[in-house]
């Protein structure tokens, strides 16, 4: 499902065109190949990078066989733009990482939401000390997921592939947004439960209590199990100021020190969000969001810079996600870093 919204991202760019595919299944990349009129498919990822005509390999497999093609591509010389989360742990995120690196190829991380208008209105908010002392910065993830859903495909919901359920894959994109905001957490204490959907391996509920490192505090919450599903929500609350988005849309936006251009940035970006996150049905994710992140790895080409979201920067999300999922399997609070280290540079 999600390589349709990379071709159409793809084709709607200013420089990008699709070359050919590679999927597992040879029949399914040349039904898929036929589906969008490109000549080349084939079922080897490294047969696709060794193509003279590519550039950039789009990584859409489950997420738990995300590492191998990365590496493929690496090794051909490709840059890699890879849909999130980057990996189903820490240890294979940063194994991807390393091969981009030694090969010298940019690693781009999918998070279209940080791309978002309100998004980067919020993250300008931040970086202006608009909100002053953070105290508490909250990210709600409270979608459904119908019990079809987690049969299609054969991944779904599986620790192998999927990594961890309702935080993993679909509450990923508003931890990401809660760091790249607020700051990384230093310490979670969490607990998850399958509570809903009966027949999968990985929790559909979970939620945590944080502490980043400027001594706020904030609680993450996702679940798939909660109909009809509601917008993602992110709240943002500081002694001088608090920002709210839904999607990406502005819900809140008050400052004790107002300016005279927060009043056209919400009536800009208070209405209908760009990006639509798919809360009740994965199928609704509409493809703005990944229009603007694939061209941001076009240009980041033809500039010679990193991608606005790096390998180092994707990594951020699977790592938060990791401590919760430890500290709810062993009871206790969860230092970040405390058995996932850094790694020791960035990409170049």
């Amino acid at each position: 499902m999600i390589a349709e919204n990379h071709v159409a991202a793809i084709q709607a760019s200013n420089g990008g065109r699709l070359v050919g595919a590679a999927s597992r299944s040879r029949e399914r990349a040349e039904a898929f190949a036929r589906r969008h009129d490109v000549a080349f498919f084939t079922d080897s990822t490294a047969e696709l990078a060794a193509h003279p005509e590519v550039d950039v390999v789009c990584v859409t497999t489950p997420t738990g066989a995300h590492l191998e093609p990365v590496v493929a591509a690496a090794e051909a010389g490709k840059h890699v733009l890879v849909e999130k989360p980057l990996e189903i742990s820490v240890e294979r995120a940063d194994a991807m990482i390393a091969a981009c690196r030694a090969h010298g190829v940019k690693l781009g991380a999918v998070f279209q939401a940080r791309f978002g208008p309100g998004a980067r209105a919020a993250k300008e908010a931040m970086a202006g000390g608009r909100l002053g002392r953070l105290v508490l910065c909250d990210a709600y993830v409270k979608w459904y997921r119908s019990p079809d859903y987690y049969e299609e495909g054969g991944w779904k919901g599986t620790r192998r592939w999927d990594g961890g359920g309702a935080l993993m894959n679909q509450g990923v994109h508003a931890v990401d947004l809660l760091q790249w905001l607020a700051g990384m957490p230093r310490r979670v204490s969490a607990f998850t439960g399958t509570l809903a959907h009966r027949g999968i391996e990985v929790e559909d509920t979970a939620a945590a209590l944080i502490q980043f490192e400027h001594g706020g505090l904030g609680v993450i919450e996702a679940s798939t199990g909660t109909w009809p599903g509601t917008s993602r929500r992110l709240e943002l609350s500081g002694d001088a100021g608090s920002v709210v988005l839904e999607d990406d849309r502005i819900a809140r936006w008050e400052f004790e020190v107002p300016e005279s251009r927060d009043e056209e940035t919400v009536r800009r970006l208070g209405g209908e969000s760009l990006l639509k996150t798919g809360a009740g049905d994965a199928k609704a994710l509409n493809t703005a969001g990944h229009c603007l992140q694939v061209q941001d790895m076009i240009d980041a080409i033809r500039e010679d810079r990193l991608p606005g979201i790096d390998g180092s920067e994707g990594r951020k999300a699977v790592a938060v996600i990791e401590a919760i999922y430890q500290s709810a399997r062993e009871g206790r609070p969860v230092e970040l870093g405390e058995s996932i280290p850094p790694p020791d540079t960035a990409e170049t």
